[in-house]
């Protein structure tokens, strides 16, 4: 509703657990390795607990793309059962032949006892996660002790990973539980954000949603918006969100405090601000009405498959362009960064889409994908060069991608580095020998991926995908003219003009002239920019901050997309 009054591509405060939106804060990073620890420790529990909204969830969304090759990972989220209905559960996740109706308990363990027994035997470790973990009932909770008793001389063969708000220490803590509570091998508890970061959490959120002008949220409110919603990042998007509907209600470009206390009191009630009438709200109820109308008009005319099939660029593109410019037919299932003005009319979609390969069924073992994919890491080097309208020439590949404009940029981020970067990259990937193969990746949703072979796109679930990849990707960037590895206070030059003015772009302000040195000032605008980007904010412009620039000012490179019949697809799978 608001987008279009301040220059969004996208609402930048939806609840909804979209992996572009991903904030990682020092927090949710130590949490995230403190769960990386607990695979590798052999065995016991492994606790991580948080307030709702603390972002429980992407650190396990996370942890989920990073579980290394050789680990089984089975997920239960709905906890609220019995113990034998856990073990059955626990079975099926890790794909053990369906146990005949009248199986006993101790039918569940033996053949669960039998599964772990063999990965050991083929170096594979078990990871169990329980989500909501506060809802286990004492005798659930007993019967996962006891799970734990299954081990070799060396070692215990399953790992568990308990997810879950306070009250889950609380259970924990009593002294019926004590035995379970000494099999606990690393906890950690999510704190809310800081000030700081609540801060650097708004910019991320907003760059990433294509803001292009001033921001919506000056500075001066980080305080209060952090003291209202308790540095708790659903609440923040709750706060927010309600906050910008209240702005564009009354016309401003920026929440002030009369707002955002409006907004807390229609949002958390009346505990949060003074009491009385809300000053949007016969605005904000006006303007629901008029897109209810809209959206019954549209309804009344257009089939919403349709509709969804019109409106898929603008879903996928994540970064907007300030200046519009022809964008290249796209490969299959991937997005170019430009994109046509928000005001356009709707156009059918291309040829190149109507071309696109059928759909085909989610992978989640990708054992016979990778027989005949490639073993050099360099071989589809020239396929992702394509997606860039580049062809490579002759000779060393990253060097002919040099000669051609293109950088090449090699990490062991894994999936959750490559959703950050979000471009296509070739990843590596184990086959049951041991053999690392390299296939393109050009799409990455909640729950998927797509992996590029020849003309088609295979879809594959993000499980198997991380038991199969040790984290390692290739990818490409462009630089600009005269491009340097470092700069120094002082330096002049193409690049620090190029900088200067993508920056102008992106912060909404008038083109510098050319010539400005890499200040002290500069310096700061790029720390301020990097940790928008969840970057490390140290001023340092390096390939990763490149990237970042390059998509927030809306330089046309390809992105991943989340495809939305590959989206229909896991769901079906689910």
């Amino acid at each position: 509703m608001y987008k279009q009054f301040f220059q969004l591509r996208h609402a930048p405060f939806s609840i909804a657990p979209d992996p572009h939106y991903l904030f990682m804060s020092e927090r949710h990073r130590e949490a995230l390795a403190h769960l990386l620890f607990g695979v590798d420790a052999g065995g016991g529990f492994v606790l991580l607990t948080g307030e709702i909204g603390a972002g429980k969830t992407t650190v396990c969304r996370c942890f989920l793309e990073q579980v290394p090759a050789n680990c089984n990972v089975a997920y239960i989220f709905n906890p609220r059962l019995t113990a034998i209905e856990l073990l059955r559960t626990v079975c099926e996740e890790f794909r053990l032949p369906a146990p005949p109706p009248d199986a006993t308990v101790k039918d569940l363990v033996d053949r669960l006892n039998q599964h772990l027994l063999a990965s050991h035997a083929e170096g594979r470790n078990n990871v169990l996660i329980i989500d909501e973990a506060q809802n286990l009932s004492f005798s659930v909770l007993e019967q996962l002790r006891l799970l734990t008793n299954l081990e070799t001389s060396e070692r215990k063969l399953l790992q568990i990973i308990l997810i879950g708000q306070p009250e889950l220490r609380d259970m924990l803590a009593r002294p019926e539980l004590e035995q379970l509570a000494q099999r606990i091998i690393a906890r950690y508890h999510l704190d809310a954000l800081s000030v700081r970061e609540t801060g650097a959490y708004i910019s991320h959120r907003l760059a990433v949603a294509g803001l292009l002008g001033p921001t919506p949220f000056p500075p001066r409110l980080t305080r209060l918006i952090h003291g209202i919603s308790g540095g708790v990042p659903r609440r923040i998007n709750l706060l927010c969100d309600r906050a910008l509907l209240g702005a564009y209600a009354l016309e401003m470009r920026q929440v002030d405090r009369r707002i955002l206390r409006a907004a807390a009191r229609e949002v958390f009630g009346a505990d949060h601000g003074p009491a009385g009438r809300h000053p949007y709200r016969p605005y904000a109820i006006a303007a629901v009405l008029a897109a209810l109308a809209g959206g019954a008009m549209v309804a009344g005319g257009v089939n919403w498959h349709d509709a969804a099939s019109l409106l898929r660029p603008a879903v996928e593109a994540k970064a907007p362009s300030p200046v519009p410019a022809p964008a290249a037919a796209p490969e299959p299932e991937v997005a170019s960064r430009a994109e046509p003005s928000a005001t356009a009319a709707p156009q059918p979609a291309p040829d190149s889409q109507a071309a696109e390969p059928a759909l085909l069924p989610v992978l989640t073992e990708l054992g016979g994908l990778l027989d005949n994919a490639p073993t050099q890491e360099f071989a589809g080097l020239a396929e992702l060069a394509s997606l860039w309208q580049v062809e490579l020439g002759e000779g060393e590949p990253c060097k002919a991608a040099l000669a051609a404009g293109l950088h090449c940029f090699q990490s062991a981020g894994g999936l959750a580095e490559l959703r950050q970067l979000s471009r296509p990259a070739i990843v590596t990937l184990r086959d049951n020998a041991g053999v690392q193969h390299y296939l393109p990746l050009v799409a990455l949703g909640n729950a998927g991926a797509g992996l590029r072979i020849g003309n088609q796109v295979r879809l594959v679930s993000l499980v198997a995908l991380g038991r199969r990849m040790p984290g390692r990707f290739l990818t490409l960037w462009r630089a600009p003219p005269e491009f340097r590895a470092h700069l120094r206070p002082g330096d002049k030059g193409p690049d620090v003009d190029w900088i200067a003015a993508r920056l102008a772009v992106i912060n909404g302000y008038e083109q510098p002239a050319p010539g400005r040195q890499y200040d002290a000032a500069m310096s700061r605008e790029v720390r301020t920019f990097q940790s928008a980007q969840g970057l490390a904010p140290d001023g340092v412009i390096g390939p990763k901050t490149y990237m970042a620039i390059n998509g927030a000012s809306g330089v046309p490179e390809p992105q991943l997309s989340e495809p939305q019949r590959a989206a229909g697809a896991l769901a079906q799978e689910k």
